[in-house]
């Protein structure tokens, strides 16, 4: 049989065992009806029955005598009617063991004729490639070694087939084919066509009024075929994708107030090539809703109203969103644990209002079932450990049973990125009052080694070799070690974190990295190291805290003192600095705990304190803010940020090598140092960039699109820096006589242009800009390239 999309034939197996099974059934229905005929001339009753003291076995090879007898259950002697003996025949059929079947009554000797079904010797596949037989062999029921059977046959090539059409080739088949061997052995073969991919070449929508089909577009895990469509999977035709997709609209309008949205249908057309579906969502969107009154009631005694409503953090005027009253009904719920409060439920009861389009929605604390979780059972889990997965739940063993405190458990679990799938169900424990826990996964490998080689005729050969590992022997913890070698510069990097530390909710960090440049700036050579062990912890929800001790070194060496400026011939004079410091940085972000789906803010603050030994006393203080939103539709992205630094020393002084030089990602439209002072002497050609002790940078820059089909993965974006590099000792402007420029706070200005692109890459960047005001000596760079990382 031929399984594909277009429908299957018998297999030549299955022919024979038609055959035989009309021979079988046409030679017993005469014999019974010989034996009728004549045994019923004495006694009509008797001509219904057989009695047979032989059972006579013919045709089989490897299967014992007894076993048919079995099968059959006849026992010599016995009374038998005819349609006894014909469930004799069907028991033996559906054995699975005979290619054909025959019952023959002879007198008192029951003839049992069979042809046995050959032994598998090898099952192989031909004509895959997109699927590896590694990947094949799990599907298939057929084993070598055991009996063929056409049925399993035919289930295992129709589960190739669906394989296919899981990667949206619906035109493949597979036909099983048998190759005869010697001693009734078969060569079990599945020939596969693959056929070709069939994409989605169109994705459009019907009804839509509120957002453009660009936008609803974006939120589908299915893309139309676009450029790169050889490499790219997304844009293949998958219904369980489909169905996935339609999930994710639902949950796009529902986070945006559009409680009566509905998908009344998805049409998939297959074009006349049969090489491409044509998918159209058809959509009733409804009114988008506010959220109108909030309130807390509760009929029990110790409960305070005040409190509870003091709590919440929803209010009236934004927009309705279900995840808006999970976070509310979180927040009650963790409220409930601080009162001391014990099966306490909250259910949120929504009141419309069609008038004014808003909901009214209202808190209900009620007393729930006493019910506890009776244990927590972990499966699947061969590699990491489960105190790995058990710490993800806020539940323990005897607590009281949360579905809401499960659920956000199971996301977690899933977050971690140790599993390809992770399920986590209730079911009821030893009692009614009891609840166990269930946590299924399957592990997926967390661990990746790259290797890689540079050549450059200004740097020579490099190479690269890096290892990082997400699950450290099981234990959720993360290290990461990496070498890159080049005539030019050598880097060496070890990175650890332990999510848990000592069993509690605390990070703990250690990183090591020393870093040598040759012909820095083409002058210079550096050399820097570090030491930073390190811990953080939640403070809320949206805050953290990091705290953190440093210990770094760096020198600067064989200087060409013939483009070098005096600055930092003396600094390299000075030989290697050791600086000891600790620190701290708070971070605020409420990009993914805030309700408003389309804005987000980030803030952080961090402040290292040098002088716990070391060669200098310093505060280097960083501030860093970042404010994004979403407007027309959220067809345009909106994004502002600041960011700036101050490094102050008391005792000791800064370096080049300790400044601030600002990158084209931190200021667009300047080389690497290109703003801030610097030591000119236009006799000497010297022209070093110094670095600065402050800088302050702010960014503005919306995103947008360009026309273009979504499918390219192409945008454009307009942005807009004002920034400046400041700063520099007494005694580091001492150490010259030439002139130091741009010491004094001056404002450079920059506009540009960006095309983004989604590539296979990664989200890639070119900036294209124009220096509005700069200095004289500034160096300015005109285009850059970059990998777009996501606010």
């Amino acid at each position: 049989m031929t399984y594909g999309r277009e429908g299957a034939t018998p297999l030549r197996g299955m022919r024979k065992f038609s055959n035989g099974f009309r021979k079988g059934v046409s030679l017993a229905a005469l014999s019974v009806a010989f034996s009728v005929a004549v045994t019923a001339l004495p006694d009509a009753a008797d001509a219904q029955t057989f009695a047979f003291g032989n059972v006579q076995i013919e045709g089989n090879e490897r299967i014992e005598a007894g076993t048919i007898l079995s099968y059959a259950g006849i026992a010599r002697g016995e009374s038998v009617s005819a349609a006894e003996l014909n469930d004799a025949y069907q028991r033996i059929v559906a054995s699975g063991l005979f290619e054909t079947v025959e019952i023959l009554p002879q007198g008192g000797t029951l003839v049992i004729k069979v042809v046995e079904y050959p032994t598998v010797n090898v099952v192989a596949f031909e004509g895959n490639s997109r699927i590896k037989d590694d990947d094949l062999a799990p599907l298939v029921r057929s084993q070598g070694r055991r009996v063929y059977n056409p049925r399993i046959a035919e289930e295992d090539a129709a589960a190739i087939a669906n394989a296919y059409v899981q990667q949206g080739r619906i035109s493949a088949r597979v036909t099983p084919k048998l190759i005869k061997r010697s001693d009734n052995r078969v060569d079990l073969v599945y020939e596969i066509f693959e056929g070709g991919v069939t994409e989605v070449e169109r994705i459009g929508f019907v009804g839509n009024q509120a957002y453009s089909d660009g936008r609803l577009r974006r939120v589908l895990e299915t893309k139309q075929a676009g450029l790169l469509r050889a490499l790219i999977r997304s844009d293949t035709f998958i219904t369980d994708r489909i169905a996935f997709d339609r999930q994710l609209l639902q949950d796009f309008y529902a986070s945006r107030g559009y409680v009566d949205f509905r998908i009344t249908g998805v049409n998939a057309e297959l074009s006349a090539e049969r090489d491409a579906y044509f998918v159209t969502f058809n959509v009733e969107e409804g009114q988008s809703f506010d959220v109108g009154a909030v309130t807390v009631e509760s009929d029990l005694p110790e409960v305070d109203i005040a409190k509870f409503t003091s709590a919440l953090k929803l209010k009236p005027g934004q927009t309705y969103s279900p995840s808006a009253i999970d976070t509310a009904i979180a927040r009650l719920e963790r409220l409930t644990v601080q009162e001391g409060l014990q099966f306490v439920r909250i259910e949120p009861q929504i009141s419309r209002n069609d008038r004014d389009l808003t909901l009214d929605v209202t808190f209900q604390l009620t007393r729930g079932e006493r019910i506890f979780v009776e244990r927590i059972d972990i499966e699947g889990n061969t590699t990491t450990l489960d105190r790995v997965i058990r710490r993800q739940f806020d539940t323990a063993e005897g607590d009281p049973f949360n579905p809401r405190a499960i659920r956000e458990a199971a996301e977690r679990i899933r977050a971690l990125g140790y599993f390809t799938t992770a399920e986590v169900n209730a079911r009821e424990g030893s009692s009614p009052q009891q609840v166990i826990v269930d946590v299924n996964v399957e592990e997926k490998p967390t661990g990746a080694i790259s290797f890689g080689g540079s050549y450059s005729t200004s740097s020579g050969f490099g190479a690269a070799i890096s290892f990082s590992e997400q699950n450290f022997l099981g234990r959720g913890q993360t290290l990461s070690l990496g070498i890159n070698t080049a005539s030019s510069s050598q880097a060496y990097n070890f990175n650890f974190t332990e999510p848990y530390f000592l069993g509690r909710d605390v990070s703990f960090g250690l990183g090591l990295n020393y870093t040598e440049t040759d012909s820095y700036y083409s002058v210079y050579d550096t050399a820097k190291g570090a030491f930073r062990p390190s811990i953080g912890f939640a403070l809320s929800d949206q805050q953290r805290l990091s705290l953190r001790y440093t210990y770094d070194y760096n020198e600067i060496t064989d200087s060409d003192s013939d483009e070098i400026g005096q600055v930092i011939t003396a600094e390299e004079d000075e030989a290697a600095q050791f600086e000891s410091s600790i620190g701290y940085t708070y971070s605020y972000d409420s990009r993914r705990t805030g309700l408003n789906p389309n804005a987000g803010v980030l803030l952080e603050f961090g402040q290292d304190f040098g002088g716990v030994g070391g060669d200098t006393t310093f505060i280097k203080t960083n501030l860093r803010a970042i404010a994004q939103t979403k407007i027309w539709n959220e067809e345009v992205t909106l994004r502002a940020s600041f960011e700036a630094g101050n490094v102050n020393y008391t005792s000791g002084e800064s370096r080049v090598t300790t400044r601030f030089l600002l990158s084209d990602t931190t200021m667009r439209g300047f080389e690497y140092g290109g703003i801030g002072p610097r030591e000119y002497d236009e006799d000497s050609d010297v022209d070093d960039s110094l670095g600065g002790n402050n800088f302050a940078v702010a960014r503005f820059e919306a995103e947008f699109p360009l026309g273009l089909p979504e499918e390219y993965g192409i945008s454009g974006g307009l942005f807009y820096d004002i920034g400046s590099v400041w700063g520099l000792s007494d005694s580091t402007s001492s150490k010259t006589t030439n002139d130091i420029l741009y010491t004094d706070f001056s404002a450079r200005h920059v506009i540009g242009v960006s095309v983004l692109w989604d590539s296979i890459l990664g989200p890639l960047r070119l900036n294209f800009s124009k220096a509005l005001k700069k200095e004289e000596y500034d160096e300015e760079e005109n285009f850059s390239f970059a990998i777009s990382t996501e606010f």
